[in-house]
């Protein structure tokens, strides 16, 4: 367990890396050479210190040019943040939020933040206006509010900085916006160089036929909440938490406020040491609530969206995405609330209750940025779909349930192999099955004493026959959802008539 000591601050550095100076001079050489009113992106990890890299753009531009700098962001929290780590580089700056109507102090300061919203609006009332602007930041670039003011800033270099160059609206891809895109480095480089911690990620399969997508692209949060709210999936939560994160620091990540809640009921009623985060909590109770998390050492903290960006606690061990998620940005920044290095962590886990890992890589994995910003719908397009991912799914036996069938030998049955073979031999393919079910009903008779026993323990062998019957959809040329769970139901009669059959035949054999 990782947990700062009471009076330990944790402080943006004003130190900046190689990598980060190499990336600063790149960007310095287009501000340089390219037209003044040039569109330039940068993608960095989250991690990777994109706002310390800013900072010093800011500084250094102040410096050159007898011109202006505007940051925007989108959310108070970040226009906060923002400020603070520009003092630490010496640029004086003035935050304008909702309570600002005029400037008349304007030309006190060369540096500006402000939330895209309030600027747009004070603009549009034409009582506040900053003039002779020469450069215009924009914080997490992929999303699109910063689009209502790039008219406003016509005559101004733009640079848009993000982790992930790709549009929160496929609608409003990000090359329309900018001109180029400068990569820095990869995470698994940032990895290397100690800058960013490992993460080793644990997936559960999960089926997600029943989730439907939004108008966003996105999968909704009223199917969700049902799939995620149900008690296997509840259960499938906390057995990977006790298996994989018990008492370490936990995030967990849901799509929707009804699961997050359920998350809380479930861990709370197990005994564990567990809060609930949403946007309905105001300023005070989010403030409690984090500074609890901060403090407590095995502290389960479930929320919902509100954690993805402008939240940082380095004593985070274990992120639960128990949620599954088609857009790679939230998929890189629930990941990315673990990836912080301290003295005594270089590594943190990731269990994945999504299928998100089989959707887009692992975390550490490369991404051709370049060609995502540049082909933005090809990608999308090209991403693995649902039913692609559960063609994969293997059904692993928990270790408990093993046991009980410890007098088998073997419990494997590989499904498309045995199809092959079947086919090979110009039989039915629902031999397949047939064959399942024999060695199924052996192994409940074989390690059972009593016929009762023997249906009681087939019962729990649930979760493998649906497997087993969904690859066996799979190897079909058309198989619909409605046969697919008649032939589960068919599988489960036949399956405890065969037992009381082999049942009769082991009575009469000792006779």
């Amino acid at each position: 367990m990782y947990q700062l000591d009471s009076d330990y601050e944790i402080e943006e550095k004003k130190e900046l890396y190689d990598y980060q100076q190499g990336d600063i001079d790149a960007i310095f050489e287009r501000i340089d050479n390219a037209p003044h009113n040039h569109h330039l992106l940068y993608q960095l990890p989250t991690g990777g210190g994109k706002t310390v890299i800013f900072s010093e753009i800011v500084r250094r531009y102040i410096e050159k040019h007898d011109k202006k700098v505007v940051v925007l962001t989108h959310r108070i929290e970040l226009c906060k943040q923002t400020s603070k780590m520009l003092k630490t580089f010496g640029v004086k700056n003035k935050i304008v939020n909702s309570k600002i109507k005029e400037l008349p102090d304007q030309h006190e300061y060369s540096c500006f933040v402000a939330m895209v919203e309030t600027l747009k609006n004070r603009l549009n009332d034409e009582k506040l206006l900053i003039d002779n602007v020469g450069l215009v930041i924009i914080d997490e670039a992929h999303y699109n509010s910063f689009r209502k003011l790039l008219s406003l800033f016509e005559n101004s270099f733009i640079l848009g900085v993000t982790a992930t160059p790709l549009s929160s609206n496929i609608g409003l891809p990000m090359y329309e916006n900018y001109n180029e895109l400068i990569v820095g480095d990869t995470i698994q480089s940032l990895i290397d160089q100690g800058f960013l911690a490992k993460a080793t990620t644990y997936s559960y399969d999960v089926g997600l036929t029943t989730l439907k997508v939004g108008i966003n692209g996105d999968y909704t949060v009223k199917s969700s909440d049902e799939l995620y709210t149900n008690m296997i999936m509840q259960e499938k939560l906390l057995h990977s938490y006790t298996e994989k994160s018990l008492g370490k620091k936990t995030l967990i990540f849901n799509n929707g406020i009804n699961t997050s809640l359920y998350v809380y009921e479930t861990f709370k009623e197990a005994g564990y040491p567990i809060k609930h985060l949403d946007n309905t909590h105001n300023s005070e109770e989010r403030k409690e609530i984090l500074h609890w998390f901060k403090k407590t050492p095995d502290a389960i903290l479930t929320s919902v969206g509100i954690l993805t960006t402008g939240f940082d606690e380095p004593t985070v061990e274990t992120i639960i995405l128990n949620r599954a998620t088609k857009s790679l940005t939230l998929y890189f920044q629930m990941i990315g609330r673990g990836s912080r290095k301290l003295p005594n962590k270089d590594s943190f886990t990731v269990i994945d209750l999504g299928n998100n890992a089989a959707r887009f890589g692992l975390w550490n994995e490369p991404v051709n940025w370049q060609h995502i910003f540049k082909s933005p719908e090809f990608y999308l397009e090209n991403l693995r779909d649902d039913s692609e991912i559960e063609l994969h799914f293997k059904y692993v036996m928990p270790n408990e349930l093993r046991l009980k069938f410890s007098k088998s030998e073997n419990i494997i049955f590989d499904v498309e192999l045995e199809h092959k073979i079947v086919i090979s031999k110009n039989l039915r393919s629902k031999v397949v099955l047939e064959n399942s079910i024999e060695q199924h009903a052996a192994m409940c008779v074989d390690n059972t004493n009593t016929l009762q026993e023997a249906k009681s323990l087939a019962k729990e062998l649930l979760p493998d026959i649906e497997c087993r019957v969904k690859r066996f959809s799979y190897c079909l040329s058309q198989c619909s959802k409605n046969y697919r769970e008649w032939l589960v139901e068919d599988y489960k009669l036949k399956l405890v008539l065969l037992i009381g059959k082999k049942y009769r035949e082991k009575i009469m054999s000792e006779d």
